[in-house]
């Protein structure tokens, strides 16, 4: 492993190679119970700045950035890597076997959701829990748009089409890509429009400069197939929470709470008036929250490994 360049907030980034293409990885802590973090789509470790030193006290934390974004590699699509589900539940799960070294619990917001889920059920056995923040519900996948409004239904497969036309999907990005739009499109998700500041928007634009950024995302958008939440939760090996911002304009708080329903959730915690990104948000609640849940779920696996 090797170190990079420093980051505002924390201490120097790490390196794990993975088939043959460089991860970036941030790690703090020394003792207690192994956590990873994995961001969203277009984020970064970084989006879990806000968390990482409260959780390091009692916990050996990581946080990731997937194949694709951050400062991780950005292989074109095609070449030796498939931007889709498995391919970065794979990725999460290789990590917690080569550079955790045991089975962790697994924190996510957003896809990152469906990628520590998608991890877990393909790999039992580096999962001790998942909390899942306003998981994505996937709802442009190929099997939900029926249930869609009828612009959406159609309009979403014409754009991905559109998009696909390299100079048309080049521009498009660099109109998205800018700071002054991803701004616009963070006070839309987020509730609280103090959190959306200046260093929050370099994150999620930094990594857009990156050459094979704009390949990633046009990849990323043309993807409707692959696994749902509901898909998903029945088969998790391990227990889950769900933290939901409830004013989340994504991803409905009313279809996430059906997700609730499945017996692996253990609980579902409605985050009033919060957005899309509870952890950076309000940091100061989903850390507690998740430092609760860990330790508690840790001292119920040492009772029964005990018993």
């Amino acid at each position: 492993m090797t170190t990079s360049t420093s980051t505002p907030a924390l201490t120097s980034t790490k390196t794990w190679i993975w088939q043959g293409f460089p991860i970036c990885y941030q790690t703090q802590g020394t003792t207690g119970p192994a956590v990873i973090l994995v961001h969203g789509f277009g984020a970064s470790w970084c989006h879990w700045r806000k968390n990482i030193p409260m959780l390091a006290d009692n916990c050996r934390v990581y946080a990731i950035d997937l194949i694709g974004f951050g400062s991780s590699a950005k292989p074109k699509p095609g070449e030796k890597i498939a931007y889709t589900i498995e391919t970065w539940g794979q990725q999460v799960a290789d990590f917690c076997r080569e550079v955790v070294g045991e089975p962790a619990f697994l924190v996510a917001n957003s896809i990152g959701c469906i990628v520590v889920m998608q991890a877990a059920v393909s790999n039992p056995d580096i999962a001790l829990g998942v909390a899942l923040l306003n998981c994505s519900l996937r709802l442009l996948h190929d099997r939900k748009r029926a249930t869609l409004p009828w612009h959406r239904r159609f309009g979403a497969p014409i754009l991905q089409r559109i998009l696909s036309v390299k100079p048309i999907g080049d521009f498009f990005f660099n109109q998205v890509a800018k700071p002054k739009t991803v701004r616009k499109i963070l006070l839309q998700a987020y509730a609280n429009s103090e959190a959306v500041t200046e260093e929050l928007v370099d994150i999620l634009t930094a990594p857009a400069q990156d050459p094979g950024a704009v390949a990633v995302f046009l990849a990323f958008t043309s993807y409707s197939s692959g696994p749902l939440a509901e898909d998903l939760l029945p088969e998790l090996p391990c227990p889950a929470m769900i933290l939901w911002g409830t004013a989340d304009p994504w991803e409905p708080v009313e279809l996430g709470r059906e997700l609730a329903n499945f017996p692996q959730v253990q609980k579902f915690i409605p985050l009033e008036g919060v957005g899309h990104c509870p952890q950076d948000e309000t940091p100061e609640v989903v850390n507690l929250i998740i430092q609760d849940w860990i330790w508690k779920q840790s001292a119920r696996n040492a009772i029964r490994q005990l018993s």
